[in-house]
């Protein structure tokens, strides 16, 4: 299936190595430093580009977690013309470390290893820079609300994203479901990732 330039474009700015390093130095006390991998998967190729995502401090790389999927897809609202669906793994454990470079494990990843996270999607926008560049600000559709259970716990997340070609901020972030009130994350502000390695980028709608 051909995909519209922006849905590409979105899917090459999130493709990648990124960290944090110089937000981590200048603000030590509240950003963590942290390295996130985001590579393309084999995944709902027919109508979409998918995303398998982890990261890790950089103190400890041996360690990745919050292992998740995005499903990147066009949609039909001419204002959000680009849409976001995240997945859990079933096993995380089983593909702990698979961003990191071992392609041959993400290209055995398959739809039954992973669940659909209902309420967990994202509305992008997107602004034009110049004829080649854009920006993308994803955000949580209203009243949406993204829960789901694991080992037990029930676990509440604010999702949110801005992309550009080399830089890429997070606003995720973990929410007390009792409290309403934000407990990791963003809490201060987003997490501000550069682009360090595009190696698995997606062009013309396939895999690098």
């Amino acid at each position: 299936m051909s995909f519209s330039p922006q849905l590409l474009a979105l899917a090459d700015y999130l493709t990648g190595e990124f960290d944090n390093r110089e937000q981590a130095l200048a603000e030590p006390v509240w950003y963590v430093h942290l390295r996130l991998w985001q590579k393309p998967v084999p995944l709902f190729s027919e109508d979409s580009i998918t995303l398998f995502v982890e990261q890790a401090s950089v103190v400890n790389l041996e360690q990745p977690y919050r292992q998740r999927i995005m499903r990147l897809t066009e949609g039909s609202n001419p204002e959000s013309p680009l849409t976001v669906q995240y997945y859990m793994l079933k096993d995380p454990k089983a593909f702990s470390g698979a961003a990191k470079g071992d392609r041959a494990l993400l290209e055995s990843l398959t739809i039954d290893h992973i669940d659909l996270l209902p309420g967990c999607v994202l509305n992008v926008k997107q602004q034009v820079l110049d004829e080649r560049r854009y920006q993308f600000i994803a955000t949580p559709p209203p009243e949406s609300r993204c829960c789901f259970t694991y080992l037990g716990n029930t676990i509440q997340v604010a999702l949110g994203f801005e992309a550009t070609e080399h830089e890429f901020l997070s606003y995720d972030k973990g929410i007390d479901p009792a409290t309403g009130k934000a407990t990791w994350g963003a809490i201060l502000g987003p997490f501000r990732y550069t682009k360090r390695d595009g190696e698995w980028g997606v062009r013309n709608g396939h895999r690098a």
